[in-house]
């Protein structure tokens, strides 16, 4: 059983082989994938097993370019860009076999369906036709394809024809000429596909729009039968001339006009009304005709300033008036003709009304004027300082008609200006004088109010305050702030009162950095003064040139009630008043520290630790009256202490008994009080010695 299995294997493995050879072998002798369709198949040279190259090329050839070389018309196309094939997309374009396939038989047709689709052509039927170059409109979207192209449904194309490639687009070619070649245009020029008796084709070019007027008009109207322009005798001619409006048209302009006009666009005088009005305009009269600014001066009135921003209808009137209405042709200077005199009638009269308004204007702008700074000084005010900057309208004010007012605008300074001193140098000036352009003049000139001759200034006459010693050199800000804003005068010189009220001396202004101590009741209210003027309040120690200043001695008793005598009044003022300085300096007040007190003990250290302080003071003066020394003792020290001096002790030194005891801040403290009155207090007494003595003496 096993021998039988193994010889059964063996045979099918051989058969199994066999069959594999019988394959390969009639592989080889049947090398085409199919039959090949009629249109190709019938060309001798494809049909034999060595067509296949000539189709599907070999080497560095592509099969598209082996289709092309047949097809020389489908390769013109994709090379200008024409067609349909010239407006496939890249891939696709040179794809040939993706549209038309091969090896389906002879009955198999290479145009179909699925190669329109492929193209982008969803129906044939609807094929549009302007891919060609070639739009359809009118009665020929009525016809059927076949009735263009014969072969449109044919399965199998008769052998040198075409489908549809290479039909003539020529309307001769399906038409019959009914001119007989007497026009040099072709028939869509003048024609629409939709009938041969309707000449929408023809299209006036830029050069003549049928817009606006000419918009509706027959051709007839335009073109007479027995005319230089009739149609058959334009359509001999590829150049045609055009005609101008005057050929038409009668012109209302002036002849200087038109030809100014004309030497401007570079066209002849006939052909210049093109220059302003356009073809679509349905009337010359409308209002929104285009003139440029270079043709409106050919009238002679050149659009500058400002009536470059002014619109036609502002000079011209409403297009039913006449032509001369409209345009009654104004000079350039002639500025009344169209503007009100804004003036009210003041420059009717010489020198004015000869050269009218450009006497003070610019012909081309009312604003700025061109009366100048020279012109004015003719005037009463001449333009100086300030003036010849300020604004016309700042001094030439409108009066209640609404005319600013120029004839009889006043010329001093408080006929514009207001007061800003409110009337206070009013009682100073009284009896002065007069002086050019008003009292103001005699401090201020025309440059700026805040520009004073100082130096000229008398401060004492004008004010009643002398400025002298310091007050002659502070600045005047000093006394006269200025503020941040102006007030309804324009002052920002600030007044003396704004900072220290009424001013009635010294205390006025500077505060008093003695505090009232030398207002005190026993002080004196008065001192003679310099030829024996009475002074009074800080004049009595001070002069205006500086506080540290004093005309005469000053009393420290009188007025401290400390008199300076012995070693007081050796010592310097800044020994009790040392001057302040760093931050207990406060500029404008006192300079010099107030003396700490009338004490002794105020200013100089005990070296007795308060051991003679009485009820928690203590009075020096017991002890030390004598103002030059402290060395200098008036103590009694029967009468002073405890302890009378007898014989024994009166011839003692004082540090006999008196010891230092302790140091403190280094300085030493002498034991005064308390101590002891009786002897053993300071002589002491050794322990058993009386007893000793006592003793020895029995």
């Amino acid at each position: 059983m096993r021998v039988q299995l193994g010889d059964h294997r063996i045979w099918l493995a051989f058969l199994s082989g066999f069959g594999v050879m019988a394959f390969v072998v009639r592989d080889i002798g049947h090398t085409s994938p199919g039959d090949l369709a009629t249109v190709h198949g019938r060309d001798p040279e494809l049909a034999t097993r060595s067509g296949c190259a000539t189709c599907h090329g070999g080497g560095e050839r592509s099969m598209a370019a082996s289709c092309l070389e047949c097809h020389a018309e489908v390769a013109h196309d994709i090379g200008q860009g024409e067609g349909l094939h010239g407006t496939l997309e890249g891939e696709v374009r040179m794809q040939c076999a993706l549209c038309h396939s091969e090896h389906h038989g002879p009955d198999f047709t290479i145009v179909n369906e699925r190669s329109f689709a492929i193209a982008g052509v969803e129906d044939p039927d609807a094929f549009p036709h302007e891919l060609v170059g070639f739009a359809m409109a009118g009665k020929h979207l009525e016809l059927a394809c076949a009735d263009c192209h014969p072969n449109a449904y044919v399965p199998i194309l008769p052998e040198g024809q075409r489908r549809f490639i290479a039909e003539e687009q020529n309307c001769a070619t399906c038409h019959d000429d009914p001119h007989e070649g007497g026009m040099l245009r072709g028939c869509a020029e003048c024609h629409a596909q939709e009938a041969f008796d309707m000449f929408d084709g023809f299209v006036h070019d830029e050069r003549f729009p049928l817009t606006g007027s000419h918009d509706g008009l027959t051709c007839q109207e335009c073109h007479t039968d027995d005319g230089a322009h009739a149609i058959e005798v334009l359509g001999m001619s590829k150049n045609v001339e055009w005609r101008a409006c005057a050929d038409c048209h009668e012109s209302p302009h002036a002849s200087s006009f038109v030809d100014g006009i004309a030497q401007l666009v570079e066209a002849t005088s006939e052909a210049s009304c093109a220059a302003c009005h356009d073809v679509a305009h349905e009337t010359f009269g409308l209002r929104d005709i285009d003139v440029t600014p270079e043709q409106h001066a050919t009238t002679g009135f050149p659009l500058d300033l400002p009536h470059d921003r002014a619109a036609c209808e502002d000079c011209h009137s409403a297009p039913d008036d006449t032509f001369e209405a409209r345009f009654p042709g104004r000079g350039a200077d002639d500025c009344r003709s169209c503007h009100d005199d804004p003036h009210a009638g003041q420059f009717d009269d010489a020198p004015f009304a000869a050269a009218g308004c450009i006497a003070c204007h610019d012909r081309h702008t009312f604003d700025p004027h061109t009366y100048t700074a020279q012109d004015h000084a003719l005037a009463a005010l001449p333009l100086e300082g300030s003036h010849a900057d300020a604004e016309c309208n700042a001094c030439h004010l409108a009066a209640l008609g609404g005319a600013r007012v120029f004839h009889g605008t006043g010329s001093n300074c408080e006929d514009c200006h207001a007061d800003a001193h409110k009337g206070f140098f009013g009682r100073s000036q009284a009896g002065l004088p007069p002086v050019p352009n008003g009292d103001c003049a005699r401090c201020h000139t025309a440059t700026s109010f805040h520009d004073l001759p100082l130096e000229g200034f008398d401060h004492s006459f004008w004010t009643g305050f002398d400025l002298n010693g310091a007050h002659g050199q502070n600045d005047c800000e000093s006394c006269h702030g200025r503020s941040a804003q102006p007030d309804e005068a324009g002052r920002t010189f600030g007044w003396s009162t704004e900072l220290f009220g009424r001013v009635e001396g010294c205390a006025s202004c500077h505060a008093d950095p003695h505090e009232g101590v030398f207002d005190r009741e026993g002080v004196p209210v008065q001192l003679d003064g310099p030829d024996q003027e009475p002074q009074t309040g800080c004049e009595r120690c001070h002069v205006e040139t500086s506080f540290r200043t004093f005309p005469h001695d000053f009393d420290h008793g009188v007025w401290t009630g400390f008199a300076l005598d012995g070693a007081h009044g050796d010592v310097s003022c800044a020994a009790c008043h040392p001057p302040l300085v760093g931050s207990a300096a406060v500029p404008g007040e006192r300079t010099s520290a107030r003396a700490l007190g009338q004490s002794c003990a105020d200013c100089h250290a005990s070296p007795h630790a308060g051991q003679f302080r009485i009820e928690g003071q203590t009075d020096c003066s017991r002890c030390h009256q004598s103002t030059d020394s402290f060395s200098e003792l008036a103590f009694d020290h029967d009468e002073d202490s405890r302890f009378p001096l007898d014989a024994a002790h009166a011839a003692l030194s004082c540090t006999a008994c008196h010891k230092p005891y302790a140091v403190t801040d280094e300085l030493e403290i002498v034991r005064y009080k308390p101590l002891g009155t009786a002897c053993i207090d300071c002589h002491g007494m050794t322990e058993g010695q009386l007893r000793e003595r006592g003793r020895r003496k029995r």
